[in-house]
């Protein structure tokens, strides 16, 4: 991982989003961060918001990364003390969203 894919890759995560194992290696996220990153997951068909789409098709199980998860390993990678942010953040995507304004502060 350099400096610069790590900002490439953070510019792409939204907080809302599941990263599949092949975009993550497509995407040269370090093996070892997949493997630590990396679960299933499952949809709940209550709310759009909680069901997981392949495109535009509902899946029931997904195996991936949250891209909330890995924005929080590349912030860290870049030098963010991303505890704070986690701790006062309201949602995922304002996470993702303090993780950058942090990264560009450095």
């Amino acid at each position: 991982m350099n400096p610069f894919l790590a900002l490439e890759l953070l510019n792409e995560c939204t907080g809302n989003d599941l990263w599949s194992i092949d975009h993550c290696n497509l995407r040269n996220i370090p093996a070892s961060w997949i493997e630590e990153l990396s679960g299933g997951f499952e949809s709940s068909y209550r709310v759009d918001s909680e069901t997981i789409y392949v495109g535009d098709k509902k899946v029931n199980q997904y195996e991936g990364i949250r891209d909330v998860d890995l924005a929080v390993k590349l912030g860290e990678f870049l030098g963010v003390d991303t505890a704070p942010l986690q701790d006062s953040a309201l949602t995922r995507h304002g996470l993702v969203r303090a993780i950058r304004e942090a990264v560009e502060e450095e």
